[in-house]
Formats: structure tokens, C-alpha cells, sequence
């Protein structure tokens, strides 16, 4: 083994070792990225690097659309459209078993489509509809694992952005990201209902029945869900449509969800204020993220490690869908230790080779032919399997971000139980990656169709 490959195992040994420490990730990578260059070309190499590395990766023009979607997601917290999307989806819901639930899930699903954060959507939401579920006498099970389940379709919902990030990453097409990400969004509200469904068929009074709303107030609550197409429909739509770049379509997002806060005057200076310092704070902390796994992919390609681990695969004779799986649970179980964005910079530089090399012996008919997967599709293809099984990472021991969150709201239920309510909607999350990977077309389809 050469030196360059022992320092680049050593590098990621500290690496684990400093997250291990509870160092921010962003030092962490800088760290060890810098200090690992040092040691393989010099000092002078770093330094020259530096002079100019944070310029080239924060001057992207698509990175410009991270802090104004964060920017909506924001402000559409502070503006009561989480209220109006619950009321409507349980005035359509509630009557039937677990239909509060379901609602919660409804909810949470069309405010990540105007947010893209996992854990804003579960603590906005969590403060919306745990009351209800609680006049209900839902199980605390129940209800808290639904808040924090539905929490994680704001991280693949566009507009998301993670998936953002990724696709910056990886230089592929924020656009065809997002329409790739629609059905598989689609898929796990509709599985996520159906665990309700099934819960509430085994245990039913962990999941009773809602009172059936009045013809006014029904018409009243699906009235005050307009708005939220509006955005929604104005903002993807627009995108899907070709009529806006992610960008000026995140900044037309902006302007309406002020606009509506205005307009139910549910938005103050001070609310304002509060949503563009979390912007301002969120964004930085992505921001230098992006550096430290620049420097670390800098170090880590000069090392040559996942250079050898990818030629160490092509002739270790494993399967091209055993290296999938490998890598897909690999994701799941960091996802236990580290948040969402940190990971997929983390490890997208070690994975992606990999995956190229094995790209076409994923899939192979009788006559041993590839599937058909160009190398452009499968980025798009891994990209969201990657961050479904990033979200596992958001409700899993020890880490599960979305539990910590919701045991905040619900101090009363024990976070166990929170777990055990969780594990349902685990499983669909399982059922949902098997789904994508035996079924590409799922994800590729839209792209497909559209392009």
C-alpha cells in the first residue's frame, strides 16, 4: 500500500474520530482535508487553494438558490400556512380512522413542498397537529412517530435542499433532480397513509375517529389550502414548465409566501426578522460545510482511496446489486450518527466511483445486456435513493433528529414510545427503497418524459 493511500485511510479515521468528538462536521472535514493535503503535496498547494477555493465554490450560480429556498421555508413558518394545510387535510381526512393522522402526514407533505426541511416540517407541523391528536385521545405511540415520519418528505418533496446540494455535487441538473424526486414523494405519502391505515386496523384506539366537519367548515378549510397550490403550483410547477431557473423560481416562492403572510396578516417585522437571521445562519453553516468537503475531496483524490476502493469492488466479484445494497445500508447506518446534508457530502466523493464502475451490471437481461442506464440517470437515480435512505437516518436510534424534535413538543410521551410509533413507517421506508431499486422507471420516468 503507498503512503499516499495510508494517509488518506488515516485522514478518514480522524475524520470519523473528530465526529466522534462532537467536532462540527464542516471543521472537522477543513481540518483533516488541509492537514492531509499538507502532508501529500505541501503547504504551498493548501494555501494556494485556499486563496481562491472558497470564491469558485460559493460564486455557482445555482448555489444561489439554497438560501432563498431556505428564505421560503422560513418565512412560510411564520406565515400560518402549516394551520391552513392541516385543517384542510383533516377536514377531508379526520372522519375516518386514524384520518387525523393521515392529516398530519397530508400536511406535513404540502409543507415540505413550500419548506424542503425535514426538521422545520416536523416541528412546524408538530406544533399544529399534536393538539388535535391529543383531542382525539391518539395514542402517544402514534402520534408522535407520525410527526416524526412526516417530517422526513420535506428532505425529498420538492424543493429540497439537500437534493439541491447533491445535484450540485455531482453536477447534475437541478431541474430533472426535482421531477425525478416527484413520484417517489408521491410513493411515500401514499405508503406512510397506508401504515396508518394498517396501524389503526390492528390497534383501533390508538387511532379514533374524527368528528365530520360542517358543509361550511369543510368548504372553509379546502378554501384556505388554495394559497398553498398557488405557491406550490406557481414555484415546481413553473420549473417543471420550463418557465423559471430554480433560482428566480425560489425568489417568485419568496415574494408569494410574503404576500400571504401580508395578506392574513400573520407575518410580523419581527417574524420577518427572525426568518431572514435563521436564513443567514443556515445558509452560512451549509456554506462552509461545502468548503470542508471540497478540501476533503481535494485530499482525498490526491490520496488516491476512492480511486483503489472503486478498482478494489470491480475485482472483489461481488454483484453489481450486492455493491448497491452494500452502499444503501452503508448510507442507513451513518445516518444514525451524522445529519443529512453532512453525509451526502461526506460520502458522495468515495460512493459515486464506485457506483460508476458498476454502472450497467446493475440491471442486465438474459443476453447480458445493461439495463440502459446512462451515467447521467444514474446520478439522478442513486441521488434519490441516497437521500431516502438519508431520511431513515432523521428517525433512527440513536441520532433521529425528527424523534429529538418531537419529544420536545410531546415531553410527556416517552421517546420509546416515539420509536415504536416510528417503526411502522420505517418499514414503509424499506418497502419504498426495494420499490426503487427493483423499479428504476420509478424515479426516471418524469425525467424521462419531460426531457
Amino acid at each position: 500500500m503507498s503512503e499516499s493511500l495510508i494517509l488518506g485511510l488515516g485522514g478518514l479515521i480522524a475524520l470519523v474520530g473528530l465526529i466522534a468528538f462532537r467536532i462540527p462536521i464542516a471543521y472537522a472535514m477543513i481540518l483533516v482535508g488541509g492537514i492531509g493535503t499538507m502532508l501529500i503535496n505541501g503547504p504551498a498547494l493548501v494555501f494556494s487553494q485556499l486563496k481562491t477555493l472558497a470564491y469558485g465554490q460559493f460564486s455557482i450560480y445555482d448555489l444561489s438558490v439554497v438560501p432563498m429556498f431556505i428564505l421560503m421555508g422560513a418565512i412560510a413558518s411564520k406565515t400560518g400556512l402549516s394551520k391552513a394545510l392541516f385543517r384542510a387535510a383533516n377536514a377531508w381526512l379526520g372522519w375516518m380512522p386514524g384520518g387525523t393522522a393521515m392529516a398530519a402526514i397530508a400536511g406535513c407533505a404540502g409543507f415540505g413542498a413550500v419548506c424542503g426541511s425535514s426538521l422545520a416540517t416536523a416541528s412546524t407541523m408538530g406544533k399544529v397537529a399534536l393538539p388535535e391528536l391529543r383531542r382525539y385521545n391518539y395514542s402517544g405511540a402514534l402520534a408522535t412517530g407520525t410527526l416524526a415520519a412526516g417530517g422526513v418528505l420535506g428532505i425529498l418533496i420538492p424543493p429540497s435542499v439537500v437534493l439541491i446540494i447533491y445535484a450540485i455535487i455531482v453536477e447534475a441538473n437541478i431541474v430533472t433532480m426535482f421531477m425525478a424526486a416527484f413520484l417517489p414523494g408521491i410513493l411515500a405519502v401514499i405508503l406512510f397513509l397506508l401504515t396508518i391505515a394498517i396501524y389503526v386496523a390492528i390497534w383501533p384506539e390508538s387511532g379514533p375517529k374524527g368528528g365530520k366537519p360542517e358543509r361550511a367548515e369543510f368548504i372553509e378549510a379546502t378554501i384556505g389550502m388554495i394559497p398553498v397550490l398557488i405557491i406550490f403550483g406557481l414555484v415546481i410547477g413553473g420549473i417543471y414548465a420550463g418557465l423559471f431557473n430554480p433560482t428566480p423560481a425560489a425568489s417568485v416562492g419568496v415574494f408569494l409566501v410574503v404576500i400571504f403572510g401580508l395578506l392574513q396578516r400573520n407575518l410580523s417585522w419581527q417574524g420577518f426578522r427572525e426568518a431572514i437571521l435563521e436564513t443567514a445562519s443556515t445558509t452560512g453553516m451549509i456554506y462552509l460545510i461545502l468548503l470542508g468537503a471540497e478540501l476533503l475531496k481535494i485530499f482525498m483524490s490526491r490520496s488516491g482511496l476512492p480511486q483503489e476502493a472503486a478498482l478494489w469492488v470491480a475485482n472483489s466479484g461481488l454483484t453489481p446489486m450486492i455493491v448497491m445494497v452494500i452502499l444503501l445500508v452503508s448510507l442507513i447506518l451513518l445516518g444514525c450518527l451524522m445529519d443529512s446534508l453532512s453525509m451526502i457530502l461526506l460520502v458522495i466523493p468515495f460512493f459515486w466511483p464506485v457506483l460508476v464502475e458498476v454502472n450497467g451490471g446493475i440491471y442486465q437481461g438474459a443476453d447480458g445486456a445493461g439495463y440502459g442506464m446512462s451515467t447521467e440517470e444514474l446520478k439522478i437515480w442513486f441521488g434519490i435513493l441516497a437521500l431516502i435512505v438519508v431520511e431513515l437516518g432523521l428517525i433512527t436510534p440513536p441520532v433521529g433528529m425528527n424523534v429529538f424534535v418531537i419529544s420536545s413538543l410531546a415531553k410527556d410521551v416517552p421517546m420509546i414510545e416515539t420509536f415504536k410509533g416510528v417503526l411502522p413507517f420505517f418499514i414503509a421506508e424499506i418497502i419504498r427503497v426495494v420499490l426503487l431499486v427493483a423499479f428504476p422507471i420509478l424515479t426516471l420516468w418524469l425525467p424521462r418524459l419531460l426531457q
